[in-house]
């Protein structure tokens, strides 16, 4: 069965850290661009961050350029989200998503899915 799954969400202050990780499980990541996607209460779902197969290619929604690094490592068939200075708006659920591409050119979109993670919750607060 094609399984993936997020973990390291949580509650954490403004300007705290959070590390997400994403493991595989019924196929390999290595063929797969892996997009990392949130949704906001009462919002829409959108592409956060994108990586692509080998782990040469990154994108990044300006929302969260500069704080935000995605990572692999395709020996242990899981993509990171690195989530630096954290804000209240950054308070979503976190989806991981494997794409219907390898070499990511832009952040992902809803349509360019293949899998979806059954997301982890991310609150930022004081």
């Amino acid at each position: 069965q094609l399984q993936l799954v997020e973990s390291g969400g949580g509650l954490v202050q403004p300007g705290g850290s959070l590390r997400l990780s994403c493991a595989a499980s019924g196929f390999t990541l290595d063929r797969y661009a892996i997009g990392w996607f949130r949704q906001a209460p009462g919002k829409e779902r959108e592409g956060v961050s994108c990586i692509g197969s080998s782990g040469g290619s990154t994108k990044y929604a300006d929302s969260v350029k500069g704080r935000f690094t995605i990572s692999r490592d395709n020996a242990k068939n899981t993509v990171y989200l690195q989530m630096n200075s954290l804000k209240p708006e950054d308070t979503a659920i976190y989806y991981c998503a494997a794409a219907r591409f390898r070499l990511c050119v832009r952040v992902p979109r809803l349509d360019d899915v293949a899998y979806w993670g059954q997301g982890t919750q991310v609150t930022v607060s004081s």
